[in-house]
């Protein structure tokens, strides 16, 4: 073998150790963003609690941006919808000016409850990175297993009871909806 093609070869080894060093690099420095990100989300759950809120931070990053971010207000705001991850899709929906937040991700001290998982899916959330798991929200007083359990059940058997009524009136809104040609579907 040429020492030019010995040459060749080391230079395509080192060229090639390089980029995968490179992609190491990134893929540490990804690391330590989203490690950021989550530390904001549990500051801002520290935070509400010392505001009277509830110990839940959330933060929605795109392009690696920060475009929203909340805490937890149910207590301060009297409104059982105000959870981190919905009062932070709100912000972000307002930031950007749209209602879908395909390529962002969402940093939350916890587990997403059903309502802000919900939340997250029709928001379009591509990614969920979360501290607390369900099991550490229930051993505090959080426990959302019974929601889950819920939405199994027919709606007659719900804890909170359920019953279709003028469903022949009700669904005129739908058929408007269908036949609508400049509606803006979500």
């Amino acid at each position: 073998m040429g020492k030019k093609v010995i040459l060749l070869i080391s230079l395509a080894l080192m060229s090639g150790l390089s980029c995968a060093l490179a992609q190491n690099c990134k893929n540490m420095e990804n690391k330590d963003f989203h490690k950021e990100m989550m530390r904001r989300a549990i500051r801002l759950s520290e935070e509400s609690v010392n505001k009277g809120g509830g110990p839940f931070g959330a933060v929605i990053v795109k392009d690696g941006k920060i475009v929203g971010e909340a805490s937890n207000s149910v207590t301060i705001d009297n409104d059982p919808t105000a959870h981190a991850e919905v009062n932070a899709i709100r912000k972000a929906c307002s930031n950007l000016g749209t209602f879908e937040l395909d390529g962002c991700t969402i940093y939350t001290s916890c587990e997403p409850c059903p309502m802000c998982l919900g939340a997250i899916y029709w928001a379009h959330i591509d990614k969920i990175y979360y501290g607390n798991d369900a099991k550490d929200a229930a051993s505090i007083g959080f426990d959302d297993d019974f929601i889950y359990k819920e939405i199994d059940l027919a709606p007659a058997d719900r804890r909170t009871k359920m019953e279709e009524l003028l469903p022949d009136e009700a669904i005129k809104a739908f058929d408007m909806w269908r036949n609508k040609t400049d509606k803006t579907e979500y």
